[in-house]
């Protein structure tokens, strides 16, 4: 077993000095050289060098040095070195050193006595001690605070250890005494430390007689009382309320690490709305005075935690939440409106969308790098709330519409689908949306956007000036017919006829990527679309003007996509003309142009002039609308004028639905068991109780009522998490229980001597594979016959994979000199223990996916025959949550494609995309994909998968 060590000492690797040398420097009359060989001496002492023929050469030349840094040098050595044989009994040498420490502790300089008291606070040999324990209890009485701080620590050391009552009988009371006496803040803090530590009732006592003085005393012994109170309140909650009001009193501290414990300590004793309120409180104040932005992280961590269990106080205080949004961290941006976002109420839904478009207007004001990304966070913030509360949806929306031509084409795509979404579930402002979006979408660079604001205005322009407006806008967008002129398209053909022999054009614009993209419903296309980045002015084609409208300007680039966009709702615009014109010349014309622009944009798509021609889909939904204008009926009408936005209105109605769901979900509490026992709190005594401690008693009781105290998991989950390590026939016996909590991995071992013999140095020997660190060696020890211990083993995990942890168990008996091996079992940490189940919206799911460079794809092979039940098993399999919305994996077609998503505790994302498809046989076959940004938990979900998957 390795021994524990005290010192951490920075070591130059080079040539190690041979003790001949060190030995020759000690001897030597200089000082420097003195020192340079003590030095050189503790670092071989701390490498596992003993160098038994130092010692009586530094008793007889360095211990008369009256030299401070070789004195300090000299305690140090001294503190390495071994003092005890085999046997455990003191060195009869080490007596010599005795009579030099008692005159350091009566020296007159104070740094000597400081440094020797030092040294004998990790002094563990009783037999060294006790000569000078008199000196030590003189130096309690000393001039100087440096020298009483350091003789109480000397104290306190001496009274831990096993002797230490026998040797200071009387210690406690002498600290009490000289607390009551004392000035300086850090002696008495480590006096009233080692009254906490080995007297604590005196230490209780002393609180509870300086009550009012204990707001004035310092930070560092507030620290100490704070740690007193959370002891004493845990091992007797019903003395916590007077102890309550002592936190409360200190939560006016001007020191911000004392008011940050006070708040942490308050929220785990007490459930007291006007404590929940004060620590609440604190936490708002430290949020906005504390410029660490690693701060700022961990209180809103602390806020989050409070509003899951404390929401209804939670709610008063999201003003001042929502003042944490000046800073221009943006995790601390985003942890500020996951915070805001669910305590919204209708009490403060007005405040909150008012603090949120102030915001929105600074970020067009204020040139910063990351006012995109905010931007886009505020309008998914300004969204959520809108949906909540529809009412104030009428004083967002407009300001909003202002970025749909946005650059930050995330910002702009979030703008467009919050219109969307509120032009349908707000009617009464149905019109002023029409009209604001009619006007600005000259505006709009952006194709994806583009697509999306001309379905809005397909599906929401009802009245006879709106179709009228919507045709005419789209006209003006497009520009003048054709888009190019047959002399330009034979140039465009004579060059490309030049450039054939070329590798590249010098001025390509080719677009077109043939990287697979993942579609709404999980399935794979390639695109062939455009670049959907702002439109910029290089990839405008010879015959269209610099002026040109934004439509004409995106077709140009290729963007057929759109084009069937445009074509689609000139096609529903035309349509609701019919319905809302009586004039029939007036409906024959504006068919005459819409039919006119489609077919130029089908010449378009078959000319030279663009570098790719027109694709298929967008041909042929081109030609659609074609034969639906020259020949429509009723029902081509009813598909585009009804079943669309029936279909959309279904979409929205399963959105809400699942929504509602999730939060019945996380409402649920848990219950008290039938037996427990009931408290009768009006038949209580109140006698003497501050109104804090009657809330208090009241919160305790509901909480009991309701099973807020009972443990998340039972004795079954726990009996499924034992791992046997060794066989029933093996000498030792040893089985884990393995509790994975975040970032630790905790063992508790079980060890069961099952021979007739003593084990002697038993020692657990581990070792891990993968992102695992075991963070301390366990130590040796004796095992009675037939006798058992508990060994407990910490790891660290730094990353989501599956590790592995093995090893054996080492021991000697007396009867054999060889030291015996016990071969232990593997542990396999599972890396289902770090992921959960989680939600995104699908526009991110599809921008990671995009980005995310780790995929492993996994065949599917399985008996499983439904595509339903295989979808769930994998689901519960890899503790993902499925994003596809159940509406649309309904029906029978012998085809499942759904999109999966789960956060590991690191924060880091794991995608999932199952394509499955019902074979003649009745077999299922397809693929899963699995995506991420590191490669260990892509290649540990799919191994998870592989072995699941067959059911």
């Amino acid at each position: 077993m390795e021994k524990s060590c005290s010192l951490l000492i920075h070591f130059d690797k080079g040539t190690p000095a041979m003790a001949n040398e060190i030995k020759e420097s000690l001897e030597a009359n200089d000082v420097e050289r003195k020192i340079d060989a003590l030095k050189k001496a503790i670092m071989l002492l701390l490498n596992g060098d003993s160098l038994p023929q130092l010692f009586i050469t530094i008793v007889r030349y360095v211990l008369p040095s009256e030299d401070h840094t070789i004195q300090k040098l000299l305690l140090l050595y001294l503190e390495i070195i071994e003092k005890t044989d085999a046997k455990g009994k003191v060195l009869p040498e080490m007596i010599l050193i005795c009579q030099n420490l008692r005159n350091n502790l009566q020296h007159p300089n104070e740094y000597i006595r400081g440094v020797t008291l030092r040294f004998l606070s990790r002094l563990n040999e009783s037999e060294l001690i006790e000569p000078l324990i008199p000196s030590v209890l003189t130096n309690l009485e000393h001039r100087h605070p440096y020298i009483r701080r350091n003789a109480i620590l000397a104290v306190m050391a001496i009274y831990k250890l096993p002797q230490g009552e026998q040797l200071l009988v009387d210690a406690p009371e002498m600290i009490e005494k000289a607390l009551s006496t004392e000035q300086d803040l850090s002696a008495k803090r480590n006096a009233f430390l080692m009254l906490f530590n080995c007297s604590q009732e005196r230490a209780i006592g002393y609180l509870l007689r300086n009550l009012d003085a204990v707001p004035n005393w310092g930070d560092l012994l507030q620290m100490v009382v704070l740690e007193l109170i959370r002891k004493v309140c845990r091992s007797n909650p019903a003395e916590k309320g007077k102890y309550i009001k002592i936190i409360i009193s200190l939560l006016n501290s001007s020191s911000t690490a004392v008011m940050y414990e006070c708040a942490s300590t308050l929220v785990s004793l007490s459930s007291a709305p006007t404590a929940i309120r004060a620590a609440a409180n604190t936490y708002c104040q430290l949020l906005v005075s504390q410029s660490d932005n690693n701060v700022k992280l961990i209180v809103l961590d602390r806020l989050q935690e409070l509003k899951a269990l404390h929401s209804e106080v939670m709610v008063d205080m999201i003003m001042d939440v929502l003042r944490a949004l000046s800073s221009p961290n943006l995790d601390i941006r985003r942890k500020t409106l996951d915070i805001a976002l669910e305590l919204i109420t209708p009490r403060n839904i007005d405040e909150v969308v008012m603090t949120l478009k102030k915001e929105v207007v600074k970020t067009q004001s204020m040139e910063l790098e990351k006012n995109g990304e905010y931007r886009q966070m505020l309008v998914q913030a300004i969204h959520s709330c809108a949906i909540k509360f529809p009412e104030v949806a009428s004083t967002v929306v407009h300001l909003l519409m202002e970025f749909l031509g946005d650059i930050n084409l995330a910002s702009a795509i979030d703008v467009v689908l919050f219109v969307r979404e509120i032009i349908q579930t707000n009617p009464k402002l149905r019109v002023s949306i029409i009209t604001r979006l009619l006007d600005t979408f000259y505006q709009i660079r952006s194709s994806r956007v583009c697509s999306c604001a001309l379905w809005i205005i397909g599906e929401y322009c009802l009245s006879l000036s709106e179709v009228e407006g919507g045709i005419s806008t789209i006209k003006q967008c497009l520009g003048e017919l054709p888009f190019y002129t047959m002399a330009e398209d034979a140039e465009a053909a004579d060059s490309k006829g030049t450039a054939t022999n070329k590798s590249q054009p010098a001025n390509s614009i080719t677009v077109s990527s043939k990287r697979p993209a993942i579609l709404a419903d999980g399935t794979y296309a390639t695109q062939s679309a455009a670049s959907e980045i702002a439109v910029s002015s290089a990839a405008i084609i010879p015959g269209s003007a610099t002026n040109t409208g934004n439509l004409r300007s995106i077709l140009l680039t290729g963007d057929f996509f759109l084009g069937a966009v445009v074509v689609c709702t000139l096609t529903k615009l035309i349509l609701r003309l019919e319905e809302v014109q009586p004039s029939r010349v007036e409906v024959n014309k504006a068919a005459a142009e819409a039919l006119l622009i489609m077919v130029s944009m089908l010449r378009l798509g078959q000319s030279a002039i663009l570098p790719h021609p027109i694709d298929d889909d967008s041909y042929d939904r081109i030609s659609l609308c074609i034969r639906i204008l020259t020949c429509s009926d009723d029902f081509f009408k009813k598909v585009w004028l009804q079943s669309c936005r029936e279909s959309f209105v279904k979409m929205l109605a399963d959105k809400q639905f699942r929504e509602t769901e999730e939060s019945k979900a996380k409402a649920q509490v848990s219950h008290a068991q039938p037996d427990d026992l009931i408290d009768f709190r009006l038949l209580k005594s109140r006698k003497g109780m501050s109104q804090l401690e009657l809330e208090d008693e009241v919160e305790d009781d509901l909480k009991r009522a309701t099973g807020g105290f009972m443990k998340d998991g039972d004795s079954m989950n726990k009996l499924n998490r034992v791992l046997q390590l060794t066989g029933f026939s093996d000498p030792v016996y040893a089985e884990a229980y393995v509790t994975v909590h975040q970032y630790d991995i905790v063992l508790d071992v079980t060890v069961i001597n099952r021979t007739k013999e003593t084990l002697q140095n038993l020692c657990l020997e581990l070792a891990t594979m993968g992102d695992l660190k075991l963070v301390e060696r366990p130590q040796n020890y004796t095992l009675a016959p037939e006798s058992s211990k508990q060994i407990k083993a910490n790891i660290k995990v730094s990353s989501t994979e599956t590790g592995v942890i093995f090893g054996n168990i080492v021991y000697e008996t007396t009867s054999v000199l060889d030291r015996n091996v016990v071969v232990l079992n593997d542990i396999h940490i599972d890396i289902m223990d770090y992921i959960s189940p989680a939600t995104c919206p699908d526009v991110s799911f599809r921008n990671m996916w995009a980005e995310f460079e780790w995929e492993n794809k996994v065949a599917v092979n399985t008996t499983i025959q439904d595509e339903k039940e295989f979808l769930n098993h994998i689901m519960d399999s890899t503790n993902m949550k499925c994003l596809t919305p159940l509406s649309a994996l309904d029906g029978d077609c012998g085809f499942l494609a759904a999109n999966l998503y789960a956060k590991s505790v690191f924060g880091e994302d794991a995608l999932v995309n199952v394509s499955i498809e019902k074979q003649s046989d009745g077999k299922l076959s397809g693929f899963i994909r699995i995506r991420s940004k590191t490669q260990g938990i892509a290649l540990s979900l799919g191994d998870k998968i592989t072995l699941k998957q067959k059911g």
